[in-house]
């Protein structure tokens, strides 16, 4: 791939490979309980798979950015919670922080309220790939947006470094550069050390060609709600399985157990950027032409000035 070519089919991809890896990931979470939950609210009344936290979030982000202009994170903080549903399967703690913002109270208030010391889970990163878009020539722009748009719900230093980790891979995959440049650039933007261990791990297992078995990743490098236990795996799941089909990438990661919709909407976001549209053959997925439709929306907001600053309130 040549490097600096933003086309629509990437942007695309970045999108519908979250939404179908969220989606078609989401049936092998968790244990006996929570997949019979979703077994009975997994599906529209129109049979299309229904997708999870991560996806909404992510939609919410891009069009918060689109109608504002750029990143507003008191705007944001208002979406996200608006957009709150329980039947997206929200995490506990940002379920308590999305219903303090909708009762009226800031985003920092809110989320120093419930995590006095901030959330280190993923779901900041989760969302963070689509800021890939939106800032693909400037990596510093990118990186101050991932960690701000990071601090609204998940502000612990290590769950905003996991926001910024997969930011920066999914840019450089949309510059088409090499493994080995994805992921040294990539990992010079971590600062923590409970991040920088196991994403050292992934790193050196992809640039070795390692054929990891899904439980052997999980062993390895984890299968968690946390960043660190999610984002290096995810990361290992999207690079490992970029010259291979989405599918062959989908039943990795929902082998690798734990949480699957969300390492497979990471994982299958980093592959969109890399390939474009996914082929998801018969399956159905909720919303999907409207999700086309937004990322094509933030094509041409961002591609075609791709050097254009936009502003960070």
């Amino acid at each position: 791939m040549a490097r600096g070519i933003h086309t629509e089919d990437r942007y695309l991809g970045c999108l519908l490979g979250l939404a179908a890896g969220d989606a078609l990931g989401a049936p092998y979470e968790g244990g006996i309980l929570e997949r019979a939950v979703w077994a009975a609210i997994g599906k529209t009344r129109l049979g299309e798979r229904r997708w999870t936290d991560d996806t909404q979030m992510t939609l919410d982000l891009a069009e918060s950015i689109l109608e504002r202009g750029g990143l507003d994170l008191d705007a944001l903080g208002v979406r996200f919670a608006s957009s709150y549903r329980w039947s997206r399967g929200y995490g506990p703690g940002t379920v308590k922080v999305l219903k303090r913002i909708r009762r009226g109270q800031s985003w920092e208030s809110a989320t120093r309220a419930v995590y006095p010391d901030g959330s280190y889970g993923n779901g900041a990163a989760m969302r963070s790939t689509v800021l890939a878009l939106f800032y693909p020539e400037d990596a510093e722009q990118l990186d101050h947006a991932a960690r701000s748009a990071a601090e609204v719900t998940h502000g612990h230093p290590v769950g905003v470094d996991g926001a910024a980790l997969l930011a920066h891979v999914a840019r450089g995959l949309l510059h088409g550069d090499d493994l080995g440049t994805v992921l040294e650039e990539a990992n010079a933007r971590v600062r923590t050390d409970e991040l920088a261990g196991p994403f050292g791990i992934a790193s050196e297992r992809l640039l070795e060609g390692a054929a990891l078995t899904p439980a052997e990743v999980a062993r390895a490098l984890g299968n968690g709600m946390t960043v660190p236990t999610s984002c290096p795996t995810a990361v290992y799941i999207g690079l490992n399985y970029r010259e291979r089909s989405f599918d062959e990438l989908l039943r990795f990661a929902t082998e690798c157990g734990g949480d699957t919709d969300t390492i497979a909407a990471m994982a299958g976001s980093l592959w969109g950027v890399a390939n474009g549209r996914p082929d998801i053959g018969e399956e159905r997925i909720e919303g999907w032409d409207e999700i086309a439709g937004l990322a094509r929306r933030i094509y041409g907001f961002s591609a075609p000035a791709a050097n254009q600053t936009n502003n960070i309130e």
